[in-house]
């Protein structure tokens, strides 16, 4: 029998994107019940809407098969402790948002114990080790995709599946205005602006933030008109990247931002930036892109062998071919980056054709995200009891 006490929602997210789709869900889920409560563990997008978070986010943000070992035993403390408060509490529903290294075992441990799961964004399982629907089939009573084509897998293998699209298709206007993202910059309408976005982690920084600096040095010797931007996530993120371009001795006009990545992408005639979410953010801006990523080599060489498709960029993914030149370890070299980014600069017909293509793909991601996730929360919600 349903309860006639408040609902509890237990949502835990892991980084930047995972917080702005958490945040988005919780919205949309006070509008049905604005006196549930919100715990478990996300960003301050999420805190914002409501959520008592046990840990900061950021704990949880790290990338690679290798990089995670060197956190594994925090991790997994972690996961533990959060494992225990939340069946004390037994939420009515938990809701799992991307991480699955982390949240999969998560649902898998409540599931077990009744509370109803949801998976939010699915695992690249159409790309490598499809087997791993199976743990999510055991893990997850509803998985919510944010792309189309990624439903087939989970049904053909008895998943309860819904795509709800993206919540950035629905936030990103399909004619971002430039003129008054420049002017919120500070630049001019005939300025030549590169963004530079190479990731929101500390590892990412590391791994790429001199390697983007070089690619605008680079660029600068072949076009001195040129001036750069570089959004940073927050300010740890700031005074690392400030640390890297007072080591790195290169003079640059760089302006480092405080966030307004949207602004930096809606303003900007090209953007360098790293495989990821920020990926789609720029195809939503309709901007010409140049993908880059780089991790440790062991983790490299683990995935080269068990990757299925031939792109890394979801973009690249999402248009069924190279929309946007992707650099890859050592492919990824200033010279290689920065010839790629000045020819996308400036009119041409291939650029025309790669805009009139982000149009098509962010109209196909257009679905209300929120409401959507929300309403099948709500009839899984119904389905297992919790509500009238």
């Amino acid at each position: 029998m349903a309860s006639t006490k408040p609902l509890c929602i237990a949502l835990v997210a892991g980084e930047a994107s995972g917080d702005t789709l958490g945040a988005g869900v919780i919205r949309a889920l006070k509008q049905h019940f604005p006196d549930a409560e919100f715990i478990g563990i996300g960003g301050p997008r999420m805190q914002a809407e409501g959520l008592v978070s046990q840990v900061p986010m950021e704990r949880l943000a790290v990338m690679g098969l290798v990089e995670v070992l060197g956190r594994l035993r925090e991790l997994l403390r972690i996961r533990r402790d959060l494992v225990e408060f939340l069946k004390q509490r037994r939420p009515d529903v938990f809701i799992g948002i991307d991480a699955p290294d982390f949240t999969l075992g998560v649902e898998q441990r409540l599931r077990d114990v009744g509370i109803p799961t949801v998976h939010y964004v699915s695992p690249s399982v159409w790309a490598w080790r499809e087997k791993r629907v199976l743990g999510i089939r055991r893990s997850t009573d509803l998985m919510l995709t944010l792309f189309p084509f990624e439903e087939e897998v989970y049904r053909r293998h008895g998943v309860a599946v819904r795509c709800v699209g993206h919540t950035l298709a629905d936030e990103i206007p399909m004619e971002p205005d430039r003129e008054a993202a420049r002017c919120q910059l500070g630049l001019s309408p005939a300025d030549q602006v590169i963004a530079l976005m190479p990731g929101s982690r500390n590892g990412e920084l590391r791994k790429l933030g001199l390697l983007f600096l070089q690619t605008a040095a680079w660029c600068l010797e072949r076009n001195p008109q040129l001036r750069f931007i570089l959004p940073c996530a927050n300010s740890e993120r700031r005074q690392q990247m400030e640390s890297i371009l007072a080591d790195s001795g290169l003079q640059l006009p760089l302006t480092l931002l405080d966030g307004q990545s949207h602004a930096a992408l809606a303003a900007c005639d090209a953007v360098l930036i790293a495989s990821g979410t920020a990926t789609l953010e720029a195809m939503l801006f309709k901007r010409p892109m140049v993908v880059a990523y780089r991790m440790a080599g062991l983790t490299f060489r683990i995935l080269k062998r068990l990757v299925r498709v031939g792109h890394v960029a979801l973009p690249n993914l999402l248009a069924g071919q190279e929309v946007a030149p992707e650099f890859l370890q050592d492919a990824a070299t200033p010279e290689a980056m920065g010839q790629a980014l000045l020819d996308r600069l400036g009119p041409t017909a291939e650029r025309e054709q790669t805009e009139a293509r982000f149009r098509e793909l962010h109209q196909l991601l257009r679905r209300d995200a929120d409401q959507a996730a929300a309403d099948a929360i709500i009839q899984l919600l119904r389905d297992k009891g919790r509500l009238a």
